[in-house]
């Protein structure tokens, strides 16, 4: 009896090694699942973060560009002030018949189209409005005038011109607006 004794020992010993044996092999599993689970728990960050930071590059390149091409708006909008005051002192002495002021035209004329092409450079054009159909994305109407032969919704005269830097409107065209009922 003493030997069935020893051998149910063995054998429970066996087994309770066999049982430590699959638990250590189960944990390591178990440990092993866990990494790979942070592994790709990692590479999910890294990814959303890559991607973030293209995303932040891609909007820093946008920001940057629009700094360049509308960075100067404000001076320019400045300048445009001093622009529409030459145009109307010219607009006045115009019709002068005194050959001193004839020549202070000229003179001023010429101011105003260098005024106008350093301007253009940086990206300033006017906006044409005279004879062309009001369009509100480019013109701001002041009033409405029934003129005898114009058609409805033509700009019949320009108030104050206006103008785009490179392709966007900075300032409308103050209009009058043809229209007849």
């Amino acid at each position: 009896m003493e030997n069935n004794t020893e051998t149910t020992e063995i054998e429970k010993e066996e087994v309770n090694t066999e049982a430590e044996a699959v638990e250590a092999a189960a944990e390591d599993n178990i440990t092993e699942l866990e990494t790979e689970k942070k592994g790709d728990e990692y590479k999910e960050k890294y990814y959303y973060l890559a991607a973030e930071m293209q995303n932040m590059q891609k909007r820093f390149d946008k920001d940057k560009e629009n700094i360049l091409k509308y960075g100067n708006e404000k001076v320019l909008l400045d300048i445009l002030d001093v622009v529409d005051n030459l145009e109307r002192t010219l607009s006045f002495i115009k019709g002068d018949e005194d050959v001193k002021v004839k020549n202070i035209v000229v003179g001023l004329n010429m101011i105003e189209k260098m005024f106008m092409d350093s301007l253009g450079k940086h990206g300033l054009k006017p906006i044409e409005a005279m004879g062309k159909e009001f369009d509100p994305n480019f013109h701001e109407a002041l009033s409405q005038l029934a003129v005898e032969g114009k058609e409805n919704n033509m700009v019949h005269e320009v108030q104050q011109r206006g103008y785009t830097l490179n392709e966007r409107v900075i300032r409308a065209s103050k209009v009058i607006v043809v229209k007849n009922d």
